[in-house]
């Protein structure tokens, strides 16, 4: 079965605002795929409602064949778009902290992609940089063997000069049996690596294609098309 993620007529609303309307949408596994969509437009709803993090209004998830919950949970590495670790701990003490709460995570990988990125092991949270502290987020989340990896803006807030390191981090220490959704803005950075796009406005879903159909079809690459149907 290649079937990774099964979304059918997902609907959310927050009191009169329609966030998601009626989605329905299939991963299958080993593809990597943007989530791309302007500010409000429902990515980083569906991304919560993924993780288990919203209830839907209607419709409903499948991961794996299981509905988002406790079981899920070993099933999904999410990297959330704000900062979710404990500021007063070292880095060497958090990672020993995923140690112990997932079975599934690689502490070796993590110490390794740590020295390559110059992230001191033995500095406190809060006294790393901005960039320091996300990527030891991103490292976390990819030293773990998940089925599905879930990124809400990953490089948003890397220069630049890391960015390469970052994406490469990102395809080369994931399960090949996985999947990985990436939502962001910078879609010309990440989108060498991109096998499938979906462009995503006012909650439901305009787009849905492989990155070579798009080229094929629209003439056009995916930040190019992007740019054009939003106005960017």
């Amino acid at each position: 079965m290649t079937e990774l993620v099964k979304i059918s007529g997902l609907t959310k609303r927050y009191g009169n605002v329609l966030a998601l309307n009626r989605v329905d949408l299939t991963v299958e596994r080993g593809k990597i795929i943007g989530i791309l969509g302007p500010n409000g437009s429902g990515k980083t709803t569906m991304i919560k409602l993924i993780n288990g993090l919203l209830t839907p209004t209607e419709g409903g998830i499948l991961i794996n064949g299981k509905t988002p919950g406790v079981e899920t949970k070993k099933l999904v590495s999410y990297l959330p778009d704000n900062n979710f670790l404990p500021s007063w701990m070292t880095v060497q003490q958090i990672v020993s902290l995923f140690c112990d709460f997932y079975e599934d995570f690689r502490p070796s990988l993590a110490y390794e992609m740590l020295e390559r990125l110059g992230v001191p092991k033995n500095m406190r949270l809060k006294n790393l940089s901005k960039g320091n502290k996300e990527k030891v987020c991103l490292i976390l989340v990819m030293s773990r063997n998940a089925l599905l990896y879930v990124l809400d803006e990953p490089i948003a807030a890397v220069d630049p000069a890391t960015r390469d390191y970052v994406i490469s981090t990102i395809i080369n220490n994931y399960n090949p049996d996985a999947s990985v959704l990436i939502s962001t803005h910078i879609i010309s950075d990440i989108e060498p690596v991109l096998d499938e796009a979906i462009f995503i406005n006012r909650g439901q879903i305009m787009l849905h294609k492989t990155v070579d159909e798009i080229r094929e079809e629209r003439g056009k690459s995916v930040d190019e098309l992007f740019r054009e149907v939003f106005k960017w």
